[in-house]
């Protein structure tokens, strides 16, 4: 298999993926990279499927390709046209919108939209990087507008931000949208994503209340680090995005980008291997999404 791709350019991508049989065998190449393993009765030798990189069980007889079991699963159009979305998304500094994605590749907006939810999905936090040192956490808002019932509506989104700091800047950050300010919820998420040996602060009463940590000093609110951290999440919303409703994943994404500033040219190939590993996920839940805290 081939190296990871660093600063892969637009006419590098080209010359690497020009056509749906290249995609289908790096997927392959990626997804049994450590080894053939039948799902259904764990035999570890093969032979040749159907299509040029499908493989089948030589005991069961299950068939299986490239995109089973992955977030390529069943995609309804070209896996050429899905790898580009996969590199305009992680290549492009703000990431792009589904309908901007429509324009580049000739698709329809919800169809790239769709896709891109589970690009996005990709993105998640696995919880086993967690903040370090200085964390400081922030509670805010994101409006959108809510049209159901044929009436249109401004709604609020509630979302807890953490940030590490590092120096006189902020090295990562993770996000999550909250349906609720119950303690444990609040809790959970300190859990997951902050080390328990950091020291948190906040300038939010709500939650210096409900988390039980300790409070920066009043003089010091208007300079700190996660006003700039959330009034960047912000600006991104609205300038990227505008209105969005399942606010998790864009939160992801951000976060996701944000935490990679270091490594951009590794990006695109970091998230084809999180999309590989990544069970499927079918459009029904996505369009049924529920955001949990």
């Amino acid at each position: 298999m081939e190296s990871k791709f660093k600063s892969l350019s637009v006419f590098e991508f080209q010359s690497k993926f020009p056509d749906i049989q290249s995609c289908s065998k790096y997927l392959a190449e990626l997804k049994w990279k450590d080894g053939y393993k039948c799902p259904i009765c764990s035999n570890l030798k093969y032979c040749k499927g159907i299509k040029e990189f499908d493989r089948q069980c030589t005991k069961c007889c299950h068939l299986e390709s490239p995109t089973a079991g992955t977030l390529f699963h069943k995609v309804k159009f070209s896996l050429q046209k899905a790898f580009w979305i996969v590199y305009f998304i992680s290549t492009n500094k703000k990431g792009m919108a589904s309908t901007e994605l429509s324009r580049k590749l000739q698709l329809r907006q919800k169809t790239c939209w769709l896709f891109k939810q589970k690009v996005m999905q990709a993105m998640e936090s696995s919880n086993i990087h967690p903040l370090l040192g200085q964390v400081e956490l922030g509670l805010f808002d994101v409006g959108y507008l809510n049209k159901t019932s044929g009436s249109k509506k401004n709604e609020k989104n509630k979302i807890l931000l953490a940030i590490e700091k590092k120096s006189k800047g902020i090295s990562r950050m993770y996000g999550c949208h909250l349906k609720n300010l119950k303690q444990n919820v609040l809790n959970n998420f300190v859990k997951n994503k902050v080390d328990q040996e950091a020291t948190l602060t906040t300038h939010d009463d709500l939650l210096n209340h409900k988390i039980g940590i300790k409070k920066a000093k009043s003089n010091i609110i208007k300079f700190n680090k996660i006003n700039r951290a959330t009034n960047g999440l912000k600006s991104w919303f609205a300038g990227i995005h505008g209105n969005v409703k399942y606010i998790q994943y864009y939160i992801n994404e951000y976060c996701y980008r944000y935490n990679r500033h270091l490594m951009k040219g590794e990006i695109f190939d970091d998230l084809l291997t999180r999309m590989v590993k990544h069970e499927p996920r079918p459009y029904f839940d996505i369009v049924n999404y529920a955001p949990t805290s």
